[in-house]
């Protein structure tokens, strides 16, 4: 498809967003039946995914590794404690800085939980081999796009930039 005598960019089906985000629709749509029976949303199980691997972190730390900020953390983190799963504790040495600790209750979650991947995987379609590439190339985009963050690059980058973009969608 062509515009203006270039490679269009534009259709919707050429977007690596679109496909990222129905990919993400899709993943949390199948775990939300699974999560259901656990009693907890699919953030707050990617919050509980983070703290079994390294129980009492600070918020701070909690929110980085889900990339997620402060204000969409706390009301997350407040629902888990209301559930009996996590506790808060502001630190005596530091009086800013609130940890973040399993209960024995969402401790013991773990143990429900550690069919879900198996029992997703199950049904995807795709083979233990191609999530790992998949889980790898998504890995890669992430860094790479974090990098672009941090700085701008320079008009002569922009336009390799573009014509690599046209080559790809051709």
């Amino acid at each position: 498809m062509r515009y203006r005598g270039r490679v269009d960019v534009l259709p919707l089906d050429r977007q690596v967003c679109f496909a990222l985000y129905s990919a993400t629709r899709a993943v949390t749509a199948r775990y939300r039946p699974l999560l259901d029976e656990l009693g907890i949303t699919y953030p707050q199980y990617l919050a509980l995914l983070a703290l079994w691997e390294r129980d009492g972190q600070t918020v701070k730390d909690l929110g980085a590794a889900l990339r997620l900020e402060s204000s969409t953390l706390s009301p997350l983190l407040k629902r888990l404690e209301a559930a009996g799963l996590v506790r808060r504790e502001r630190r005596a040495d530091d009086e800013r800085s609130v940890t973040v600790r399993l209960t024995p209750s969402g401790s013991a979650l773990r143990i429900r939980a550690a069919d879900l991947p198996a029992r997703l995987l199950c049904a995807d379609g795709l083979d233990a081999r191609e999530l790992a590439e998949l889980r790898t190339t998504l890995t890669r985009l992430t860094a790479a796009l974090d990098q672009l963050s941090g700085g701008a690059g320079d008009a002569g980058e922009a336009s390799r930039d573009a014509e690599s973009r046209d080559a790809v969608f051709s």
